[in-house]
């Protein structure tokens, strides 16, 4: 944004609540990562269990660094009501008590089922360097951005119950190496997504208070779609087209 740009956006009058949820909802239809041809690819059935398992493993990546910038998130801010909300986010994926398995447990049982070393899975060293990166920059994000625009990059999750509930239908029709309890975590999220994004949405109207931070909150969800898309990117150039950089997983040495 250039200076011109920059003081036009400063001048502006900020959008109601209700405007700024509509922008906010407005990034999905247009940049969700559903509409990716590689997950199209995994949804319906066209992926070799090869295929899966690098998306499995990569995607572990991402499932990892969720808690990570959620404690970053809290850190930052002395508000104990929100810490006591945002927390729920790092119970939902590392768990609570010893038998009380989080989203990152779940996720390991589905690359279990596909046969990848648990140990391999959880070194990330088998992943994608655009993934890693990708992932990396997100977490940045959150630390480094305003409060509220980080909050905002989380707001994904608006979009995420309808790709969840594709993914379930999808994975459990066409591939016989999946079962009901290894869809476990998408299952869960389903319940999960919504309540987190509720309370993030509000959060983002109730402190988003001038137009550029209402600006800079729909660039965050923009941002976040971005990070999504770069992973299933990654993916497609190197176990659809086939150029598999040097160091990571390669499926047919399983």
């Amino acid at each position: 944004m250039n200076e011109i740009a920059r003081r036009i956006t400063a001048e502006a009058e900020p959008w109601t609540p209700a405007e700024l949820e509509s922008e906010i909802r407005a990034v999905g239809p247009a940049r969700y990562h559903d509409l990716h041809p590689f997950h199209k690819l995994l949804h319906g059935g066209k992926l070799t269990k090869g295929q899966v398992s690098a998306w499995a493993l990569n995607r572990y990546c991402y499932q990892e660094a969720i808690p990570r910038k959620d404690a970053a998130f809290m850190s930052r801010t002395h508000d104990r009501e929100l810490r006591r909300e945002w927390v729920h986010r790092i119970h939902d994926h590392d768990g609570v008590l010893p038998d009380e398995h989080g989203g990152i447990e779940r996720w390991l049982k589905l690359t279990d089922c596909l046969g990848l070393d648990r140990d391999y899975v959880t070194s990330m060293r088998g992943a994608l360097p655009a993934t890693r990166f990708a992932v990396e920059a997100y977490v940045r994000f959150v630390v480094e951005q305003p409060l509220v625009v980080a909050a905002a990059s989380s707001l994904t999750e608006l979009f995420a119950p309808s790709i969840h509930r594709e993914r379930i239908a999808g994975m459990l029709a066409n591939y016989d190496f999946v079962n009901d309890d290894v869809m476990a975590y998408f299952k869960r999220r389903l319940s999960q997504a919504p309540r987190d994004a509720t309370f993030a949405l509000e959060y983002v109207k109730a402190n988003a208070t001038t137009r550029a931070l209402q600006e800079a909150c729909v660039g965050a969800v923009r941002f976040k779609c971005d990070v999504l898309w770069a992973q299933l990117d990654a993916l497609h150039h190197a176990y659809v087209v086939g150029l598999i950089p040097p160091g990571a997983f390669r499926p047919d040495e399983t």
